[in-house]
């Protein structure tokens, strides 16, 4: 389920070949906010999520897909608040990814190109923070062993939560 998640932003952000993303359900635009969007689809359930790039990305000129920070809900499974991030390359096998918000820090597990909480506790406090933050900062390791910073802002992120919220129905 989790795995999912990269493969539809590609689609939304209109990254994917024409033939693949017209194979996709219809997504649609709940609003921009600042520096974050805020989507939903139906995916045997309503399914929303709120999606932004980086400001900025380290080592500038590191050869990188698609970057971006992502919070979904999925109420039909009783999901909500997931947190990921999809780096524009794959991560190192086992690594952990660092993703701080002010004095706040909190480590993520890898998977492929993505990484996510450990648990749905972590995610909650993950999301309370970056709704309160004024900016992330996202480190992670390839599996070339290249060390890489992404910062994102986090403008726009409460009201882009609350749209999300309201659509799937999420308190």
């Amino acid at each position: 389920m989790r795995a999912f998640l990269p493969l539809l932003a590609l689609v939304i952000f209109g990254l994917t070949a024409p033939a693949a993303a017209a194979e996709q359900k219809p997504v649609d635009l709940l609003g921009n906010f600042k520096n974050w969007s805020s989507y939903s689809y139906d995916d045997n359930g309503k399914v929303c999520f709120m999606a932004s790039k980086p400001t900025k990305s380290l080592p500038v000129g590191a050869k990188r897909g698609d970057i971006y920070l992502m919070v979904t809900h999925r109420p039909a499974l009783s999901s909500k608040g997931v947190v990921s991030v999809v780096a524009g390359y794959p991560y190192k096998p086992g690594s952990e990814v660092t993703l701080a918000i002010g004095n706040q820090k909190f480590t993520l597990f890898t998977e492929g190109d993505t990484a996510w909480a450990r648990d749905e506790a972590t995610d909650a406090s993950i999301v309370q923070a970056i709704r309160t933050g004024a900016s992330v900062t996202v480190t992670g390791t390839s599996t070339r062993g290249t060390k890489t910073t992404d910062t994102y802002s986090l403008s726009g992120s409460g009201a882009a939560h609350d749209a999300i919220n309201k659509d799937c129905g999420v308190n």
